[in-house]
């Protein structure tokens, strides 16, 4: 018999319970949301017999519980406690060992943007070669991954780049009730190696954007080469994305497109004015009077 005790600790998202151990509980963590995905989890599929229990997480020292808004954690978090240990104590195990799959070793962590409607979530997983973007759900015709965020009432754009995937909320949500839920969503579809994107379906909404087999004039060579090597990396840095669309010289004005974090972003007009416009001016002097952001 074990003698196991657990600690009960509030969490920022007032529905999510944590019930934490100075033992090792588990190896890794491990989300379930609903019975049917905790086979292998005898005390989550114990725990999801409970009616106001939504979701089950698994951790090395902590066992978390999201709840539906039936009841409060206070009516309830002393007898699943009492549960839990009772479980832990008669010697169960969290998660049974079963044949290895090819897991990826996956870390995803969220990063805020510009854009306060903006959520960039960082892997140490490449994703795309291409950049994706989504505007909504309609849109989407390559990619099983914005598929499955579109799911979510709260996400309204998705933009997939090589190792991050920027999320446009809508307003019925803040940030700080979803991150976690998108995160762990995230996190679980890449290691389970299921389909970032289907390569031999074309995305059709970039059809404004230059293609490199389009026999470009030499201001529009010099313009392509400086938005790669100076301002792609700083705008992707704030999970967004640039592209040239076209020069038109009679007026010397660049259009560009915006995506991701960028697009509706509110710093974005002084961005493009006081950053990407500046640093064209300098470089190419003489050709650009002015930048403006494509909407399409």
């Amino acid at each position: 018999m074990k003698n196991i005790a657990l600690n009960i600790e509030k969490t920022k998202i007032a529905t999510i319970l944590k019930f934490t151990s100075k033992d090792i509980l588990t190896s890794g963590s491990h989300q379930y949301n609903n019975i049917d995905e905790a086979k292998n989890a005898p005390l989550a599929q114990q725990l999801f017999r409970l009616p106001f229990v939504k979701r089950v997480y698994f951790s090395v020292n902590f066992i978390a519980l999201e709840r539906f808004p039936i009841v409060e954690w206070s009516d309830v978090q002393e007898e699943v406690k009492v549960q839990i240990e009772n479980y832990l104590n008669e010697g169960g195990v969290l998660v049974l060992e079963e044949t290895p799959s090819k897991k990826i070793p996956v870390e995803v962590y969220a990063e805020s943007t510009p854009n306060p409607t903006v959520l960039k979530f960082i892997t140490n997983i490449k994703l795309v070669d291409k950049d994706l973007e989504f505007k909504n759900r309609e849109e989407v015709e390559n990619s099983p991954l914005a598929l499955e965020l579109f799911n979510f009432s709260f996400v309204k754009e998705v933009f997939i780049s090589e190792n991050y995937v920027s999320i446009t909320k809508n307003d019925t949500a803040e940030w700080n009730e979803i991150t976690i839920e998108l995160r762990s969503f995230i996190r679980q579809y890449i290691a389970d190696g299921k389909t970032i994107f289907l390569e031999n379906v074309v995305q059709k909404n970039v059809s404004e954007v230059y293609t490199p087999d389009i026999e470009l004039d030499d201001v529009s060579k010099q313009i392509v080469d400086i938005l790669e090597e100076y301002i792609k990396p700083a705008v992707a840095a704030d999970g967004g994305n640039i592209l040239f669309q076209s020069y038109v010289q009679s007026t010397k004005t660049v259009n560009v497109i915006l995506q991701g974090a960028c697009s509706g972003c509110p710093s974005s007009t002084i961005t493009l004015k006081n950053g990407i416009e500046n640093i064209l001016k300098q470089l190419i002097p003489g050709e650009i009077n002015d930048v403006v952001a494509v909407n399409y």
